[in-house]
């Protein structure tokens, strides 16, 4: 009786022995950062038109080292943040800080920003007009309908001297911010990628690089060019469990390299910028 009383007694004592151990590697364990799975590719998203083709260059120097990396791209600004923010992708690559901090206010996204990327100055087009003198008064015109996007827009058409919007409206600038407009120009709103084909439509339209370059615009013939603005400058974003993920770090140190800024620098001849 003694002999198997003090069995059960040792068998209770080691198994209450166990329970802070294992209590111990359960908290270790959802202390851990989700990582990207080493044997899957890492997915970068990107919106449609040129970023991509820099992200693909060093894709190619990545998968050297043995980091596969696929790129995705998206036919708007909005679903980038979806995929990411759902961990459908691991990275993305195509938006302004002001963008991304109205989206993570508007949608709880949990989505930081990381390194920057390139800028690519934004313009106004037209396919009626070679001068900005030239448009004629109550004639329409077309910007991006997402906010920080319509307030760039606004300003570049302030410092081409064509509106004056109301002091101090900065980011989240609309057109009933505007104090003066001379021309009694009309403002329009559209999805950004459908700019270019308002063209036919508009007078002018304030068009962003990558989907200028992808309707052929040339952007030698703008009417009017932003000048190099950090405030505009792209950057990488992750979601905020994963900024320290080291296969998202590792691309981003391959995309910030001499080798990658040499491809941008000669594909696209100053029209987009390398920012290290």
């Amino acid at each position: 009786m003694i002999g198997h009383l003090s069995r059960r007694l040792v068998l209770a004592a080691a198994l209450t022995s166990l329970v802070p151990a294992v209590a111990v590697a359960q908290a270790q364990t959802a202390d851990v950062v989700p990582t990207v799975q080493p044997g899957r590719a890492l997915k970068v998203g990107v919106s449609a038109g040129p970023y991509g083709d820099i992200l693909r260059e060093a894709a190619r120097i990545a998968e050297k080292e043995g980091l596969k990396v696929e790129v995705i791209e998206f036919t708007d600004w909005t679903q980038p943040n979806v995929a990411l923010n759902s961990g459908d992708i691991d990275l993305n690559n195509f938006q302004h800080r002001p963008y991304l901090a109205n989206q993570v206010k508007a949608r709880g996204f949990q989505i930081i920003p990381l390194e920057t990327s390139i800028v690519v100055p934004a313009g106004i087009y037209s396919s009626k007009f070679t001068k900005l003198a030239d448009i004629p008064a109550g004639a329409k015109v077309a910007i991006p309908n997402d906010p920080t996007n319509s307030a760039r827009a606004l300003y570049l058409f302030q410092q081409a001297g064509l509106i004056k919007l109301k002091e101090g409206a900065g980011i989240s600038a609309t057109p009933a911010d505007i104090v003066e407009n001379p021309k009694k120009l009309s403002f329009i709103e559209l999805e950004a990628a459908q700019l270019p084909r308002s063209l036919d439509d508009v007078a002018v339209a304030f068009v962003s690089n990558n989907y200028a370059h992808l309707a052929g615009l040339d952007q030698k013939k703008a009417l009017a060019l932003e000048g190099v603005d950090s405030q505009w400058t792209l950057v990488f974003a992750a979601r905020e469990d994963r900024k320290d993920d080291p296969r998202i770090r590792r691309y981003i140190d391959i995309y910030r390299s001499a080798e990658v800024k040499a491809f941008v620098d000669k594909a696209f001849a100053g029209s987009i910028l390398a920012t290290w």
